[in-house]
């Protein structure tokens, strides 16, 4: 058995060695490159020869191993633009033997007189204009291989755009000249024929109606063909998320018009989707929420969602019927009925509504919105009547207007780091039933990233929000769920939910008329998925109609950021600096996605 134990020791032993020998080796170079003082030259020339597993075993091998690293360096030679090269294969003395290649590199050539050589009927004037500004050959520059081949593609790219969708490079002609040391490319470009585009040809495996789709196209039978018109429909259709693949393409052969109708071809994504969700903190508890949604039933790229969430604060549910391109592109008609309890420390809330929303996106996360809401909403709240806290319950039907602007300019939805978002809504109210009033909600939010350091693993963010009511009476006349409130997890961080701002004599909070919020936070990213955060959150609500700066209260705290891949896990624990009475010392919020 000892014996047994030495032998397998000793191949252990034998089979590090190697491996450790095979791990020192594995940084071994081709070759050894020799007489090229330009850095940037050298390192390209290193790059694309790379390394060997292990060293050459006799000069014969080290030889051929020279040579195969010599053609590799005369091709990065002449793609850098040195054509008037020496290369050079040896073997270095010693044992074991090193391949080197010596190179001397010579002059570096430039541009001159680039052409394009029209290979049948010439473009129009206009066209030929634009395809020589796109070769975008500077003349003088170095004559890089690459920057030929770069130029061909932005020629036919040019041609394209211009409407003649089949343009083609033929093989390409480069002179180098020796003595003058210039490169003079000729690009044979075949144009062809102008397209035309005519109507659609849908190929959907799902229920999509062809005459919707057709709708959707950005230009009329005869237009010009433009890849840009092409690639807007596909974004078009894209943009709805109900399709699992989108592809869009010009068809081979023109009609006996001359017309070239467009291909659509549709995969529906997968009949029906579960999202789920949760929330935590220290005083607002815990809340779960799920989505079922259902697409494409009626044919027209549409989505119908039900939605229901179960918290210590929110119960909901409801149901969502989404329509794309509402009548013209990038419009949406939402319609939605909504049953919900409200129980807040300030109210009770049990309300039942339903509301149509009209949306008009301009950009892929900024749009416009336009909508109406009718809700029967039961308020149970408190009022100080000659000093005195009474309950009081109004039941009122409520019809509510809604205008929107929002603007994203960030780079990323869940976890900004450069950029700025800008959320301002306008809702004009009629309410009627045990009391009747009139007034008018404003509020805007605006959030902006700034990262420092070209990797953005640092970031400064900061946040602002200003909102008002105007209405003929005070803040009793408005119902309590429809007032402003401050503090909790996506407010003033260290106080609970509704915490800041006015406070009835037994703690409850009143709201108010309007609303100031502000928050700074620094972010940094940890490795590759943690990063951490410091914040400082301000803000105050007020009896007054228009905003008041004075009586701010302050929270500061420090978070942990985890990234899930599509957003960050959220954990913050958030300190008031200006405690009140009933203020906890700390409040604790886990959510997914920024704060802001």
């Amino acid at each position: 058995m000892r014996r047994l134990r030495l032998v397998l020791s000793a191949a252990a032993a034998t089979l590090l060695s190697c491996g450790t020998a095979s791990l020192a080796r594995a940084d071994e170079p081709k070759a050894e490159i020799q007489g090229v003082q330009d850095r940037s030259l050298r390192q390209a020339i290193e790059r694309y020869l790379g390394q060997s597993r292990r060293a050459p075993q006799s000069r014969f091998e080290a030889r051929r191993r020279a040579e195969d690293a010599a053609e590799d360096a005369i091709v990065v030679l002449r793609s850098e633009g040195y054509y008037d090269y020496v290369v050079t294969p040896d073997v270095g003395a010693g044992e074991p033997p090193r391949p080197l290649v010596r190179i001397e590199p010579g002059p570096r050539s430039v541009f001159a007189n680039p052409q394009i050589d029209w290979a049948g009927p010439p473009p129009s004037s206009r066209a030929q204009a634009e395809a020589a500004s796109a070769m975008d050959l500077e003349p003088f520059a170095p004559g890089r291989a690459a920057d030929v081949v770069a130029a061909e593609g932005r020629i036919v790219a040019a041609l394209q755009k211009a409407g003649y969708a089949d343009a083609d490079a033929l093989p390409r002609e480069v002179v180098v000249d020796h003595a003058e040391h210039t490169v003079q490319p000729t690009f044979r470009i075949e144009a062809k024929a102008p397209a035309r585009l005519d109507g659609l040809q849908v190929r959907s495996q799902g229920r999509t109606h062809p005459g919707w789709v057709a709708r959707l196209a950005p230009w009329k039978p005869g237009d010009a063909y433009t890849p840009d018109a092409v690639a807007e429909l596909e974004r078009r259709l894209l943009d709805t998320g109900v399709y699992e693949s989108v592809t869009v393409s010009l068809a081979p052969q023109a009609d006996a018009e001359g017309l070239r109708p467009v291909i659509v071809s549709l995969a529906d994504r997968p009949h029906g989707t579960v999202s789920l969700g949760a929330t935590y903190s220290t005083r607002e508890g815990a809340g779960v929420n799920g989505r079922y949604s259902i697409y494409n039933r009626l044919g027209r790229a549409d989505t119908l969602s039900f939605s229901a969430e179960y918290a210590d604060i929110m119960k909901r549910l409801g149901v969502q019927l989404s329509l794309p391109h509402w009548g013209r592109p990038q419009r949406t008609l939402r319609l939605g009925a909504t049953a919900y309890r409200d129980d807040t420390t300030a109210y009770r809330e049990d309300d039942v509504g339903v509301r149509a929303d009209l949306e008009q996106r301009f950009r892929k996360t900024s749009f416009r919105t336009f909508g109406v809401s009718a809700d029967y909403s039961r308020n149970n709240e408190k009022r100080l009547v000659d000093g005195q806290i009474v309950g009081v319950r109004r039941d009122l039907a409520i019809l509510t207007g809604l205008g929107r602007l929002s603007l994203d300019r960030s780079n990323r939805p869940l976890d900004p780091t450069r950029g700025w978002k800008f959320d301002g809504r306008l809702e004009p109210t009629f309410a009627t039933g045990d009391d009747t009033l009139a007034y008018a909600k404003a509020e805007v939010n605006a959030s902006a990233y700034l990262p420092i350091g070209k990797d953005d693993r640092t970031v400064i963010a900061g946040r602002v929000r200003l909102g008002s009511i105007l209405s003929g009476g005070g803040t009793p006349d408005i119902p309590a769920s429809r007032r402003f409130y401050a503090g909790g997890g996506g407010s003033i961080r260290g106080y609970a939910y509704q915490a800041v701002g006015p406070r009835f004599p037994d703690n409850t909070p009143v709201g108010g008329q309007s609303v100031v919020e502000t928050s700074l936070e620094l972010r940094q990213r940890i490795g590759a998925r943690f990063g951490v955060v410091a914040f400082l959150d301000a803000g105050t609500v007020s009896n007054r109609k228009y905003p008041d700066f004075r009586n701010f209260s302050t929270g500061a705290g420090v978070g942990v950021r985890y990234d899930l891949g599509f957003g960050p896990l959220r954990a913050d624990v958030g300190f008031p600096l200006n405690r009140r009475k009933g203020d906890g010392a700390f409040q604790i919020y886990l959510s997914i996605g920024q704060s802001f």
